[in-house]
C-alpha cells in the first residue's frame, strides 16, 4: 500500500524544480518517512503536493534512482529501495584518504606507462621532454610549484597512453594528490637536501619511454610511486581519511 504524502513535502519555489523536488523528495526517504519497501504516492500525486507537473516529478525520481534510493517497477510503481544514497565517484574521492587515492593511482598511471612506451607519439616525446624540463626548474620554486610540475609531467605520461579513460582518471584523482603531496613536502623535508627529489626516477621513466621499453618505464614508475606512498602512509594524519 502506497504511503500518504506527508503535508510537510509543501509547494516548491520557482527555480531548478527538478533539483528541489529530488531534494524534497530524497529528506522524507532519508528521513524515514518512506522506509524500504515502501511504494511511493504516484506522480499526479506528488505533482500536486510539490505544486510542479509531472514531468518534473518523473526527473526528480530518475535522479532518486540514480542514487540508488527507489527503483520503479514494470506495472507495480516506485519503490524505495535504500535510505542512504550511493555516493557519486567525485564525493568518494574527496572522502577517500589519500593512501587510498594513491594506491588506485598506482594501478592507473603504471598501466598507462607500459602503454605510453609502445604508443608514444613524436610529438608526445618533445611534451614529455619539456615536462621533465620543467620540474626541473621548479626544483628552485615553492613546494607548491613543484608538485605542480611534477603532477603535470606525470599528466604527460598518460596522455602519452592515448586513453582517454585513463587520462580521465588521473585527472579525477589530481585534487586529491595535489594536496597530499603538497602536505607530504611541509611535513618530510624532502628538498633540503634535494630539491629537485626524484629526479633520477623521472629521468629514467621519460627515457624508457621515449626508447619504447614498457619494462624499464614500470619499473621506474613503481620505483618513484611506491616510495612516496610509503611515505604517506607514515604521514598521518593526512595519510588517513579527512576528518
Amino acid at each position: 500500500m502506497a504511503s500518504s504524502v506527508p503535508p510537510s513535502l509543501g509547494a516548491l519555489r520557482p527555480s531548478p524544480l527538478v533539483e528541489q523536488a529530488a531534494d524534497r523528495l530524497r529528506a522524507q526517504i532519508t528521513g524515514g518517512h518512506w522506509p524500504v519497501g515502501t511504494r511511493l504516492p504516484g506522480e499526479t500525486t506528488l505533482a500536486k503536493e510539490l505544486g510542479v507537473g509531472r514531468s518534473t516529478v518523473r526527473e526528480a525520481l530518475r535522479a532518486l534512482a540514480g542514487a540508488g534510493l527507489v527503483r520503479p517497477r514494470q506495472g507495480a510503481g516506485v519503490f524505495v529501495i535504500a535510505t542512504v544514497p550511493d555516493e557519486d565517484w567525485p564525493t568518494r574521492l574527496r572522502r577517500a584518504a589519500v593512501t587510498e587515492v594513491y594506491e588506485v593511482r598506482m594501478a592507473v598511471e603504471v598501466h598507462a606507462a607500459r602503454l605510453a612506451a609502445h604508443r608514444r607519439t613524436d610529438e608526445d616525446v618533445t611534451a614529455l621532454t619539456a615536462a621533465l624540463a620543467a620540474r626541473r626548474t621548479a626544483a628552485d620554486a615553492d613546494d607548491a610549484t613543484f608538485v605542480e610540475a611534477d603532477l603535470a609531467l606525470h599528466r604527460a605520461v598518460v596522455a602519452a597512453a592515448h586513453n582517454p579513460l585513463l587520462a580521465s582518471l588521473f585527472a579525477d584523482f589530481a585534487p586529491s594528490l595535489r594536496t597530499g603531496l603538497t602536505e607530504l613536502l611541509a611535513l618530510f623535508p624532502l628538498r633540503e637536501a634535494d630539491p629537485n627529489t626524484h629526479d633520477d626516477t623521472h629521468a629514467a621513466l621519460v627515457l624508457a619511454i621515449t626508447e619504447g621499453d614498457g619494462e624499464a618505464a614500470v619499473e621506474a614508475l613503481t620505483r618513484e610511486l611506491s616510495e612516496t606512498l610509503a611515505l604517506l602512509g607514515a604521514g598521518h594524519p593526512f595519510g588517513g581519511r579527512p576528518e
